[in-house]
C-alpha cells in the first residue's frame, strides 16, 4: 500500500488518541467500554445546540428521543437514526449532537432509536428492535405528534448495518408508509477480513482489528442470516441511498462494494468518501474540525435526495387517488 493522505486535524486527532494511557476498548467489559465511549463525546464532539423540541419516548420498549428545529410541522418525511457502536456501544448520548445537527441542517423531524445492545441482548435483539421502531414511527403515534408521510433511514458504523437491514425488512414487508431515502454511515455489510482496507487500515486509525472481533464476538450474528450480511440480500427495490465512507476506514472497502451492488441494481445512489477521513468522524466534529464539512455536504446532498423522493411519492399517491376515483365512476 502506497502512504495513504491523512488530514492534518486527523493526524493531530489519532496521535492524541494512540497516546492515550489505559486499556483499550477490547479490553474492557461491555460496561466499562460504554462509559469510556460516553466519556470522550464532550471532548469530540460540539454540543448539540438549541431546538424547539427534543423530547425521550418510548417505541414499546424501546426508549427513543425525537429532535425537531420546528414546533409545529406539516406531514412530511421523518428520518429514523440508529447509532452506531459496534451493536456493543453507544446510546442516545453518545449521538444527541448528531441528530441535533441532523434535524437542523435537514429540517426535518429525527427519531433517535436507543435499541438493546450486545452481549447482554444479542443477535437479533439490534434489528428487531430498528425495525420495531421504525414501523412504529410510520404509524404517526399521538406520542411523536406528528403525520408521518414516509421515512428516510440513517445510521453510522453498526447503525449503518441496522439502516440497510430495515430497509431490507420494509422493502419485504412494508410499512404504514415507505421508506424513501436511506442513508448508511461507513456501514458494516460483510466479513471485514474479505476486504483490503481491513488489512491496511486495521492499526493505528481508531477502529481496530481487536475491537471489531470484540464486538463480533459480543453480537453473536448468525452466520447465513442476512441481517448479519445485508450486502448478500437483494438490493432490487431499494430506496434511493446516500452512502458515505471513510478514507483510512477498515470498513471502507465494503462500504464501496455495497454501493456498487446498489448501482448494479438499478438503485439510485450517491456515493462519497471523506477522504483523508477515520471512521467516526460524524461524531468527532469537535476533534477533527474537517469532519464538519464532511457532514454539511452530506446533509446537502440526502435533502435533494429526500426532496426528489417526497416529490416523486405524492405524484404517484395522486395519480393512485385519481385512477381509484375514475374506476368508481
Amino acid at each position: 500500500m502506497t502512504t495513504p493522505y491523512v488530514r492534518p486535524d486527523v493526524q493531530g486527532f489519532l496521535a492524541f488518541l494512540n497516546n492515550l494511557p489505559g486499556p483499550r476498548t477490547h479490553q474492557l467489559s461491555a460496561p466499562e467500554a460504554r462509559a469510556m465511549y460516553a466519556a470522550m463525546k464532550d471532548v469530540a464532539d460540539p454540543p448539540a445546540g438549541e431546538l424547539a423540541v427534543k423530547r425521550d419516548l418510548k417505541s414499546g420498549d424501546i426508549p427513543v428521543r425525537l429532535y425537531d428545529a420546528r414546533a409545529h410541522r406539516e406531514p412530511g418525511p421523518v428520518i429514523v437514526f440508529f447509532h452506531g457502536g459496534g451493536f456493543v456501544i453507544g446510546d442516545l448520548e453518545t449521538h444527541d449532537s448528531f441528530c441535533a445537527e441532523m434535524a437542523r441542517a435537514m429540517d426535518l423531524p429525527v427519531v433517535a432509536v436507543d435499541y438493546r445492545l450486545a452481549p447482554e441482548h444479542a443477535f437479533p435483539a439490534a434489528p428487531d428492535d430498528c425495525e420495531a421502531a421504525a414501523r412504529w414511527v410510520a404509524t404517526s403515534p399521538s406520542e411523536l405528534g406528528l403525520k408521518v408521510t414516509s421515512l428516510v433511514l440513517a445510521g453510522d458504523s453498526a447503525g449503518g448495518n441496522l439502516t440497510i437491514v430495515t430497509s431490507q425488512q420494509l422493502r419485504d414487508k412494508p410499512a404504514k408508509v415507505p421508506v424513501i431515502a436511506q442513508w448508511p454511515i461507513y456501514p458494516v455489510v460483510d466479513d471485514v477480513q474479505k476486504y483490503q482496507s481491513f488489512e491496511d487500515f486495521g492499526e493505528g486509525f481508531l477502529l481496530d482489528k481487536p475491537s471489531m472481533q470484540y464486538f463480533f464476538e459480543a453480537y453473536k450474528a448468525t452466520e447465513g442470516d442476512v441481517r448479519n450480511t445485508p450486502i448478500l440480500h437483494r438490493h432490487d427495490g431499494m430506496p434511493p441511498t446516500l452512502i458515505i465512507t471513510a478514507g483510512l476506514d477498515p470498513l471502507r472497502d465494503q462500504g464501496r462494494a455495497y454501493a456498487g451492488e446498489l448501482i448494479r441494481a438499478g438503485v439510485p445512489t450517491t456515493y462519497r468518501e471523506a477522504r483523508g477521513n477515520i471512521h467516526g468522524f460524524v461524531t468527532l466534529r469537535k476533534a477533527i474540525p474537517s469532519s464538519a464539512g464532511d457532514v454539511a455536504a452530506c446533509f446537502a446532498v440526502l435533502k435533494d435526495i429526500v426532496n426528489e423522493a417526497e416529490a416523486e411519492r405524492v405524484m404517484a399517491e395522486a395519480a393512485q387517488g385519481a385512477a381509484v376515483a375514475a374506476a368508481a365512476e
